[in-house]
């Protein structure tokens, strides 16, 4: 798949993104990928690849952009346990920093960007995310009703903005967990607010799994966990979003 670096304008600069697509022309529907807190790495080019490859017009921005071009944080090759509290000493204050009035002041960016791009249909489109890039994904879905077709986020903190924060949503979601992630209770008040919103969605605990599990350059990696990631995202996309 053609994989594109790209600069996106925004109220508060220019943000790195890239941009992975199919092959020999053609307009497609679009998918907005925030990446996890560790951000745009070999790792998120392969996941993007792979989601272009079933036809999909993925945009993958640096979330951190504020903070420097990536690498925002220099990462090993492979992020073993050990490295993480090092690691999150850096990101935490941009993680801070990036509050919801940023997310979603960015988010018009991003989506103003996939409407503009020749490559991409006048349909429907998805916003799909790791880890903290999750819940910068549901914020935009929430935000975004008329645009946002489906909503799909992976070990994120999806209830970081209380029971009120989903009750907007309009977007056929899946929520995929880790075991570690939340608690039982944490889980019912998520899916009573899912439930409230009134939209379709899934919201499952994936067996075995510790945060981070989709991505195979961390110690937190879980194939059979990555594989039922595709299993679930790739039928919401094909159910919600229209090929032309």
């Amino acid at each position: 798949m053609p994989i594109k670096t790209l600069r996106i304008t925004t109220a508060d600069g220019q943000a790195d993104a890239f941009a992975a697509f199919p092959d020999g022309g053609g307009r497609h529907p679009g998918v907005l990928m925030y990446p996890d807190a560790f951000g745009i790495r070999p790792v998120l080019r392969e996941m993007a690849g792979y989601l272009a490859g079933h036809g999909y017009y993925v945009l993958v921005p640096n979330i951190f952009y504020r903070h420097g071009e990536t690498p925002v944080v220099e990462l090993p090759e492979h992020i073993r346990d050990e490295h993480r509290p090092a690691l999150f000493a850096q990101l935490m204050p941009m993680i801070e920093a990036h509050t919801a009035e940023r997310a979603l002041s960015d988010a018009d960016a991003y989506l103003d960007f996939l409407r503009s791009r020749p490559e991409v249909d006048g349909g429907p489109v998805a916003v799909t995310g790791y880890c903290f890039g999750g819940l910068l994904a549901a914020r935009t879905a929430v935000a975004h009703p008329d645009e946002v077709a489906a909503l799909a986020a992976f070990h994120a903190p999806v209830g970081a903005d209380g029971p009120d924060g989903l009750a907007k949503l309009t977007a056929e979601t899946h929520f995929g967990h880790a075991e570690g992630d939340l608690t039982p209770e944490a889980l019912d008040e998520l899916n009573r607010a899912l439930d409230a919103s009134g939209v379709d969605y899934t919201s499952e605990i994936y067996p075995g799994t510790v945060h981070g599990f989709t991505m195979s350059d961390t110690d937190a990696f879980n194939s059979a966990a990555l594989q039922l990631h595709w299993d679930r995202l790739l039928p919401l996309l094909g159910r919600t979003l229209t090929r032309n």
